[in-house]
């Protein structure tokens, strides 16, 4: 019989010893609390929609909404505020059993509500006698406040889901990044829905539905800096 077959049978070698400092490191552990995304979405979008209403109750509801067909002001309504939900709820919460949120998803959300409102604002704009006349090309830019108080509102839900998913994407942060400023974009748009008097599609849907787009743009290139994986 070699020694070879005998290596089965001998015992197993002593691992050495652990240095000083490793067993120092290792009794300064400390548990780590798991995420909680349904906890955190409800967060989210409590702390969001709070802050929404309080951008709105500074600027003041638009004068004509009294005027304007309540189908329509409901229905564009409910569909700002799903652009707002749907991406968020993706971005945040994974499926059953799943750690990472749906990425893939959540950028494909991002997209279809950046063009959806664009295209949403470019059809369907109905106005009131006390509607703000059209701004045309030549005065365009003069309604880039919208855009500005859009993103401006736009900041909190981004800032918090943020927060909430720091050191929790180790892959698909941009696109997860880009579906929280599509949703904040989303919350700007509702704010600027029940605020700008503004009714001509050109405004409605480029400044209105630009907001979507420049806050996913925007969070897609600033947002994984904070939540990558370092």
């Amino acid at each position: 019989m070699s020694a070879l077959d005998d290596l089965p049978n001998l015992p197993a070698p002593a691992p050495p010893p652990l240095s000083q400092l490793l067993e120092a490191e290792l009794a300064q552990l400390t548990p780590v609390s798991t995420r909680r995304p349904v906890r955190q979405l409800a967060l989210l979008v409590a702390i969001s929609l709070i802050y929404g209403v309080g951008v709105l109750a500074w600027l003041t509801l638009r004068r004509d909404l009294h005027e304007l067909p309540m189908g329509w002001l409901v229905s564009a309504g409910l569909a700002w505020l799903l652009g707002f939900v749907v991406p968020v709820y993706l971005a945040t919460v994974p499926r059953a059993g799943a750690v990472m949120p749906r990425w893939k998803l959540a950028g494909a959300s991002a997209i279809i509500g950046a063009l959806g409102f664009i295209a949403l604002g470019l059809a369907l704009h109905p106005s009131a006698p006390t509607s703000a006349p059209p701004l045309g090309w030549e005065h365009f830019m003069n309604g880039r406040g919208c855009l500005e108080f859009g993103l401006a509102t736009a900041l909190v839900p981004v800032v918090v889901g943020a927060i909430f998913l720091r050191g929790a994407l180790p892959v698909g942060s941009r696109p997860i990044a880009a579906a929280l400023g599509a949703g904040g974009g989303s919350l700007g748009g509702l704010m600027l829905h029940l605020h700008c008097p503004i009714t001509d599609g050109l405004h409605v849907g480029v400044m209105h539905g630009g907001v979507v787009v420049v806050a996913a743009l925007l969070a897609a290139a600033l947002v994984p800096r904070a939540t990558d994986v370092r």
